[in-house]
């Protein structure tokens, strides 16, 4: 999983990863050279008194010694550039498929670990890239090359390799294989940590309303606790790779030094040919020390692949069809035909044989009690979810035949929870419509009542708005999240619950501007508040997932039993007044 992500989004940089290769060769061979004339200005020129060799091989050794250090940054310059570029390139990847996901997709995955898989996940693969150009071709040329150069040196001592190299592959070996899983259980922790941590900042007046503070420290402490024991349980296997990796070389040098002192004095080596072997020695330990290194980033690299894979073969519940249908005109017109709808692992629909029309010049209300559906019902129709049977159609075409961009483009949503982005009040008003004019913004804040507090902000349409609209009051964000629909001039427009933390004065205010601007586009309320509701076209009563009752304000006082409990409780009666 993890080469088959590298190969698909390295190759963009192969030009790059080539030129990191070259100078990474360079460098190594380099860095292998240099021994050797080391050993050669001892043996020819310090033994001897030479001090012209000393000199000129010594000016060789510079020049080699700067054509390394040139070699060296040029890599780890390029290998940079096209590690920061794949992770550039997966995350746009990973964003561009979670906007495609429909509302059960990312559910299942959840936000929080969605946020991980794009930021932490992206990386740990992104530092392996950058590594890659560096240690991973490097290790296993000064491996390769400083065995055959040692052995050049003095053979009689190569066997001294044959026994350390195995012994340090090994030991570290054993470590990384007890990481792997502990990787695995990290990346899940982080999740966790991130799931938390959002769930007290999105519910930070609830925790302070509650005064469950407490309660919270405890949560997020545990959940810090159980990353924390885990990345020092990492950090424990980690921390024994370097004294593991010292022992062995320290030791393999006394033996280097001992068993070649001994050749030196029985007149079989040199003393420059002993330092050079020392040198490739450690060079061949450090290469294999790299190649260690690697496989601890590996690992953790390799589970976040898993993870990332996971989300970028996920295929969108809501996606388009490849023969989609793209009208040049939407009239609105919404038929649901014997309409059923199941959440995953359900016992029971949510919603069962719902069949109504809604026809475009209308306003259609959808009343019932908390919990009947209403709200899954307005996501049906603008195809947040599918239906697990029957069809909704818009001018007759099913909703899933529609190219899902040309479907949405049709439709005017203001959520039960007018979210509001980061951002300015024109921003946002631009979700709606991308090259609205400030006229038009105007004109849609005065339909929706909230051009009186803009206009008296300092900053009018540019009136910053904190992450989710934090900075403004239930009833404002809705203003808002209404205007951001009214100014794209929808054929549909879908209000669910919109108009609950408006006054009554204010509501009424926006119910007759929306009148006037609507007057042609089909209209669906969903409102627990009968009197937004009473004037409507028609009303359907849902209750339990099924529609009870259907008809005018004054026939469904008389006809549904259901409706007339809730006129009653609202002490809503027939003289009811203003259409929504």
């Amino acid at each position: 999983m993890l080469w088959g992500l590298l190969r698909q989004y390295v190759r963009p940089y192969r030009g790059l990863l080539s030129t990191v290769a070259g100078l990474q060769i360079v460098s190594t061979l380099a860095s292998l050279y240099l021994p050797t004339v080391n050993a050669a200005i001892i043996d020819d020129g310090v033994a001897k008194g030479d001090t012209a060799t000393i000199v000129e091989l010594g000016m060789v050794m510079l020049g080699v010694t700067a054509l390394q250090v040139v070699c060296a940054v040029g890599a780890v310059y390029f290998g940079s550039r096209a590690g920061m570029g794949f992770g550039r390139d997966l995350r746009s990847a990973i964003f561009d498929r979670v906007t495609r996901f429909s509302a059960e997709d990312t559910a299942r995955f959840g936000a929080p670990s969605l946020l991980t898989r794009t930021t932490n996940d992206v990386g740990q693969i992104q530092l392996l890239v950058q590594l890659t150009c560096t240690m991973l071709i490097t290790a296993p040329i000064m491996s390769v090359g400083g065995i055959f150069m040692a052995v050049h040196q003095d053979a009689g001592l190569s066997w001294l390799l044959l026994v350390s190299v195995p012994v340090l592959a090994v030991a570290n070996y054993w470590i990384v294989t007890h990481l792997l899983p502990i990787f695995r259980r990290m990346q899940q922790l982080i999740d966790n940590v991130n799931r938390v941590m959002r769930d007290q900042l999105t519910g930070i007046r609830v925790i302070r309303a509650f005064a469950r503070e407490p309660l919270e420290r405890t949560r997020f402490g545990e959940a810090n606790q159980a990353l924390s024991d885990t990345a020092l349980e990492a950090g424990r296997w980690q921390a024994l790779m370097l004294p593991v990796t010292t022992l062995v070389i320290n030791v393999s040098s006394v033996a280097l030094i001992w068993f070649g002192g001994l050749r030196i004095d029985a007149g079989q080596m040199q003393v420059g040919s002993l330092i050079a072997f020392l040198s490739y020695f450690m060079q061949i330990l450090m290469a294999v020390l790299m190649a260690t290194f690697m496989l601890i980033i590996i690992p953790r690299a390799a589970v976040c692949a898993e993870r990332i894979s996971e989300v970028l073969a996920t295929r969108p519940g809501i996606d388009t069809p490849p023969d989609a249908v793209r009208p040049d005109t939407v009239r609105g017109e919404i038929r649901l035909e014997n309409a059923t709808f199941s959440y995953p692992g359900a016992e029971r629909p949510v919603l069962a044989d719902i069949s109504l029309t809604a026809r475009p010049g209308t306003t259609t209300a959808i009343v019932g009690s908390t919990g009947s559906g209403k709200s899954t019902l307005i996501s049906l129709i603008c195809r947040l979810y599918d239906l697990t049977s029957g069809a909704v159609r818009m001018d007759g075409i099913d909703v899933r035949e529609y190219d899902v961009e040309r479907l949405w483009a049709a439709i005017g949503l203001v959520p039960q929870r007018g979210y509001l982005f980061s951002g300015t009040v024109a921003d946002n008003l631009r979700y709606g419509k991308a090259d609205a004019s400030e006229d038009e913004m105007w004109a849609a804040l005065r339909v929706a009542a909230a051009d009186d507090f803009v206009r008296a902000h300092a900053d009018g349409l540019q009136m910053r708005v904190a992450q989710g609209g934090m900075n403004f009051s239930g009833g404002q964000r809705q203003r808002l999240a209404i205007a951001r629909a009214v100014i794209r001039r929808p054929a549909v427009y879908l209000f669910d619950d919109a108009f609950s933390a408006l006054d009554v004065h204010t509501d009424a205010r926006v119910r007759a501007a929306l009148r006037e601007v609507s007057a042609e586009a089909t209209v669906i309320v969903v409102s627990q508040r009968l009197s937004t509701v009473a004037q409507a076209d028609q009303v359907i009563v849902v209750d339990d997932g099924r529609i009870v009752g259907a008809g005018t304000h004054e026939s469904l006082l008389v006809d549904c039993p259901t409706y007339a409990e809730f006129a009653e409780s609202q002490s809503v009666g027939a003289d009811v007044g203003g259409r929504p």
